[in-house]
């Protein structure tokens, strides 16, 4: 990888934690404060599939395509629903981590399971080393400002977001390579089945909309520019380097995440879960490589 490739890999990485960051306070509950449920959808423009290096290869086909649109709309809805809510009552140095580090971690057993995938001991070694940063993470001691119940939920809804990152990983691989579906059409059309989902949620709650947009407002413009500004940065780095390389290193996000919610919003314990965000990026490299 050249040096111009993951300098903007690693911007992507900071990025994409820094608007996890912005999403964590929008959900009310930064810093220990007061929890106030809100609406927000985050715009993550995190389309993992291979086929992103061949942004106009491939066309629809039929119904089929069609309904390989839908469902990485409803997968996505769900993902974002889920982070949320993980933010909403736990931290964001547990959800971020369980749910970059655990996505790659269901998505390659699936391979392995499902589809014929090998792994050689690189890679299980990598299996090993994420297993034990969830390990790390999910067993938080006693004590602190969360108690056991709303820390296991927090924990519960940070594997939830992985498993559905795992899902529609799975899902956008099969449709853009597979089907050779238009990796750009697919994810705008992902799009517009996002927003006709959530179109009446949203005219039922114009009033708590409007609400969370006067007291959030730096937030959500956040989200809505540094989401789709990381993803354009991994595009812009795959241009110059295999994606073998850019995809195990943009987890580089992970160490950043934790370190945003331990230093910015005081979270506990950020030793303990920088040990566990570190198994995680090593244990994904390794699946990278191995």
């Amino acid at each position: 990888m050249t040096p111009l490739a993951l300098g903007l890999v690693l911007v992507s990485g900071f990025l994409h934690a820094l608007w996890n960051l912005l999403a964590k306070r929008a959900s009310g509950d930064a810093g220990g404060g007061p929890r106030r449920r809100r609406r927000w959808r985050a715009l993550d423009g995190d389309l993992r599939a291979p086929g992103g290096l061949r942004p106009y290869r491939g066309r629809a086909r039929g119904g089929g395509g069609l309904l390989f649109v839908f469902g990485t709309g409803v997968l996505h809805v769900g993902y974002f629903l889920s982070l949320q809510k993980g933010y909403q009552v736990g931290d964001l140095s547990v959800v971020y981590p369980l749910a970059r580090g655990t996505g790659p971690l269901l998505a390659s057993g699936a391979a392995i399971l499902l589809l014929g995938e090998r792994a050689g001991p690189v890679a299980w070694a990598g299996i090993l080393l994420i297993v034990a940063g969830v390990f790390l993470l999910a067993r938080e001691p006693d004590g602190g400002r969360r108690s056991p119940g709303e820390r296991l939920i927090g924990v519960v809804f940070g594997l939830l977001t992985g498993v559905f990152i795992a899902a529609y990983t799975l899902w956008d691989k099969y449709a853009v390579g597979d089907l050779s579906l238009s990796p750009v059409l697919y994810y705008w059309g992902s799009l517009l089945v996002q927003t006709v989902i959530l179109l009446p949620v949203a005219l039922r709650s114009r009033e708590e909309i409007q609400v969370a947009w006067r007291s959030r407002r730096p937030e959500a413009l956040g989200v809505a520019v540094l989401s789709p500004v990381a993803y354009l940065l991994v595009l812009t780095a795959l241009v110059f380097a295999p994606v073998s390389r850019v995809a195990p290193a943009r987890e580089i996000g992970i160490l950043f995440g934790t370190l945003l919610g331990g230093g910015l919003l005081a979270e506990e314990g950020l030793e303990r879960r920088l040990l566990a965000s570190l198994c995680m990026v090593l244990g994904i490299v390794a699946l990278a490589v191995g």
